[in-house]
């Protein structure tokens, strides 16, 4: 649940003018719902985009993204600073300017997604303590488990087009699997950019982790997917909730009758 700039102590934003030489601004994120406080600070040196948080899981996905973003080298933004103030934690990281992708069918920003996805897929785990496949997801199955990191949340609003290439933000939830549930978990987000489910199957085949799953366990992990977002949905009222349950329903429709 997101929280007001002004829940900040003052002792914490006192050291975040001094950080960015003053702050002139401060504007909320748009989406994303893990860190307490998600906003881009501009100040009189330049822009930092700050997260923090103070209580239970948003501190500890918070910490596992201040590690996966030292860990995972380009792909994330780069962290500026980070300190802890008053039960606060508190990450200042580099503000990625550039629009979400397209991930419609046959648009050119796939061309970069797979570009990106590919450098990340042969991206081992660092050493440290992250999410499990079956912590992660709700559910277990033992092809999961893997040497992968993997970000778990690719989807377009995670997805920043720059100058260099494809950049991916927002890693609370990196876990350590197999490469596969990577693509399995982008499949969603593909339907629901327009693919119907066989043609964003087409689509991940042409990674080598994707082609290496028995068939067998796609359809267990559709199906368990799918069940686990049709029981959020009926227990919320919120839009992507329902949208994720309708995708992952399709994908799962499609895998029982031809996986």
């Amino acid at each position: 649940m997101r929280s007001e700039w002004t829940a900040l102590p003052e002792a914490a934003t006192t050291e975040i003018a001094e950080r960015v030489g003053g702050i002139v601004a401060v504007y909320p994120a748009p989406t994303g719902n893990h860190a307490e406080i998600a906003s881009t600070v501009v100040g009189s040196t330049g822009r930092v985009f700050v997260k923090a948080a103070s209580t239970g899981l948003s501190v500890q996905t918070l910490r596992y993204e201040l590690a996966a973003t030292r860990a995972a080298d380009w792909f994330p933004p780069a962290v500026l600073w980070h300190f802890e103030c008053d039960g606060w934690l508190l990450v200042g990281a580099e503000l990625l300017d550039g629009p979400h992708p397209d991930l419609s069918p046959g648009s050119p920003d796939l061309d970069l997604l797979r570009v990106t996805l590919k450098a990340l897929q042969e991206t081992p785990a660092p050493p440290g303590t992250w999410f499990t496949p079956a912590g992660r997801l709700g559910f277990a199955l033992p092809e999961m488990e893997g040497r992968a990191f993997v970000h778990s949340d690719i989807n377009p609003s995670n997805l920043i087009l720059t100058a260099g290439g494809l950049r991916i933000v927002d890693w609370a939830w990196a876990t350590k699997a197999a490469a596969w549930v990577e693509l399995a978990l982008l499949t969603q987000w593909l339907v629901g950019s327009g693919h119907a489910p066989a043609q964003a199957e087409e689509w991940l085949g042409q990674f080598p982790a994707w082609a290496s799953v028995r068939p067998d366990v796609l359809d267990a992990f559709a199906a368990m997917n799918a069940a686990k977002w049709a029981a959020k949905s009926e227990r919320s009222t919120l839009g992507w909730v329902h949208d994720l349950a309708a995708w992952t329903g399709a994908w799962a429709a499609h895998r029982s009758r031809t996986g």
